[in-house]
């Protein structure tokens, strides 16, 4: 398969893995009002944690079943690697959630697009160059769009705790699509390095678990429901195997400024099964979780967003072809 294909077949995949991503976030909104029948009172850290615990627990497990044979000859990049993106992706989760606290969801859901812009910034110091003419409009077109998304409002907008925290989160996201990239992990195998980053999430989380758990028996308890499992099962075999998968296997074949712009579909996307699940959830789940609603932002914020996408795969306003690590 020569290079472009990989190119464009790699990025059909990225923005598979974006849908799988935005299907998460009303699952995991669902889970949590369930969770808080099943044990009222407790904090969201404790829910939050735990179910990242299980979550990239479980992946860990299935994955470790998989890739046997191959974990027996694991090598130190692997190992390496896979505990890098592992740290970059619980210290992300972790910033970001606890943003939210001291922040509208909305100037959240802005500033963890941020690695859009810090990638091309990361990219223009390392290599001393600058972005392209094609790589800065479509970074212009995403951000703008979600801004009218998260419906930023410049008048009203401070850089308190909340906003800071969420953009360190979005540093670490940086990070860990940088990772992916990094030359020095050429040679990984991504079932392995997946495993040991599944693996390393998990116990990372568990800290946090023993801190915030009210007792032993609500680690059980969060899930003693046939939903709660269900949204688990959904969580683990989309969501986290198969889409974080694809996305180490594929994301090499482009450029990690070309990956940021891919993932910031995912909010689209994530507003888009926002309109109708909320709604089946509520009735399955017995919760008070409404649809949200078909919104002019929706349509221009998205479009924004797409049509950057579209640019960067177009022929259009293409320069000199250069390698991966430099575009």
């Amino acid at each position: 398969m020569s290079p472009g294909v990989h190119r464009l077949k790699a990025i059909e995949i990225l923005t598979a893995c974006t849908a799988l991503w935005a299907l998460s976030f009303p699952i995991m909104k669902a889970l949590g009002l369930a969770q808080q029948n099943l044990l009222p009172g407790n904090g969201t850290w404790f829910f939050t944690s735990l179910g990242v615990m299980y979550r990239f627990g479980l992946s860990a497990l299935v994955m470790a079943i998989l890739y046997r044979r191959e974990l027996k000859a694991i090598t130190r990049r692997e190992l390496e690697q896979g505990m890098l993106l592992a740290s970059f992706g619980v210290g992300g989760i972790s910033f970001q959630m606890d943003g939210l606290s001291y922040t509208a969801a909305s100037t959240s859901a802005f500033l963890t697009q941020g690695y859009c812009v810090f990638i091309p910034i990361w990219v223009a110091i390392v290599y001393r160059r600058r972005p392209s003419l094609k790589i800065f409009l479509s970074v212009v077109l995403v951000v703008v769009g979600v801004a009218v998304l998260a419906r930023i409002n410049l008048g009203d907008f401070k850089l308190g705790r909340g906003e800071l925290e969420t953009l360190i989160a979005s540093f670490l996201f940086t990070g860990q699509i940088l990772a992916l990239e990094n030359t020095r992990y050429a040679a990984n195998r991504p079932g392995v390095f997946s495993t040991v980053m599944f693996a390393g999430m998990a116990l990372l989380c568990l800290p946090v678990v023993l801190f915030t758990m009210p007792s032993a028996a609500a680690c059980w308890q969060a899930y003693a429901s046939v939903p709660a499992c269900s949204f688990m099962a959904i969580l683990v075999v989309f969501c986290t195997l198969l889409a974080y998968n694809m996305m180490n296997q594929w994301q090499r074949f482009v450029t990690a400024t070309e990956a940021g712009l891919i993932y910031c579909i995912e909010p689209v996307l994530a507003s888009v099964v926002s309109l109708f699940l909320p709604a089946f959830f509520s009735r399955w789940v017995h919760i008070d979780y409404a649809n949200e609603l078909m919104t002019v932002r929706l349509f221009i914020g998205g479009g924004l967003i797409l049509g950057a996408n579209l640019l960067l795969q177009s022929p259009w306003l293409n320069g000199p072809k250069t390698s991966a690590t430099q575009t």
